[in-house]
């Protein structure tokens, strides 16, 4: 009797899991990229202990010469479930570069953040979001995807987190938002930002190297 007791309350348990997972899949109607430049910094850890305890996915543009500085938090960005990407080695304004100086941004960028643990980024964005013909050829050959941004959060702007907030909320399926890794407004946002998608059906994703807009993660 106990045995046949146990044994419909596992089948129930069983049940009721795996009857679970599928709803929570079905609540993403849609993908958005959410982006952070200019890390690893003093902030990261804050920053990465908001995003995981939010659900939150997200795609780190680290600076070479900060992920040379600082390896112990690139490895603790993708132990935490992010993306590593690459924002160039010292954050220049690379249009005004030679393609010799943009080619060095670049490749030592991919050195540090491999060196740090971060894996061989596929995206890179260019500081101030400033490209042209040669920047972007540059970052081909070393197979990246050159990624803007939708949505400007202005929080390198010092904009209050209200308005960071607002900014999240303009998101769209396939959407990518800049923000930075250092604001304190842009931490104290994302709990907000995390409601916001999720009553929309939305959902932290990857950035698709192939199409360069937010997809389901893999």
């Amino acid at each position: 009797m106990l045995a046949t007791v146990a044994a419909a309350a596992l089948t129930v348990t069983t049940v009721t899991a795996s009857a679970a997972a599928p709803a929570r899949a079905a609540a993403c109607t849609g993908y958005v990229g959410l982006t952070f430049d200019d890390g690893p910094s003093g902030n990261t850890t804050k920053l990465l202990d908001v995003l995981r305890h939010n659900g939150l996915r997200a795609t780190m543009f680290n600076v070479g010469r900060s992920a040379a500085a600082n390896p112990s938090l690139v490895r603790a960005q993708v132990a935490a479930g992010m993306w590593v990407a690459n924002h160039s080695y010292t954050h220049p304004h690379l249009t005004q570069l030679s393609q010799a100086q943009i080619d060095s941004e670049i490749s030592r960028t991919q050195q540090a953040i491999a060196n740090a643990g971060g894996g061989t980024p596929k995206l890179f964005r260019p500081p101030y979001g400033e490209t042209n013909a040669t920047v972007r050829s540059v970052a081909a050959r070393y197979g990246l995807t050159e990624i803007i941004w939708d949505v400007d959060s202005q929080d390198w702007n010092g904009v209050s987190t209200d308005a960071i907030v607002r900014s999240a909320a303009r998101l769209t399926n396939g959407q990518i938002i800049l923000m930075h890794d250092g604001p304190a407004n842009t931490v104290a946002a994302i709990p907000r930002i995390a409601q916001g998608l999720a009553s929309r059906g939305l959902c932290a994703g990857t950035i698709s190297p192939q199409t360069g807009r937010a997809v389901a993660p893999t």
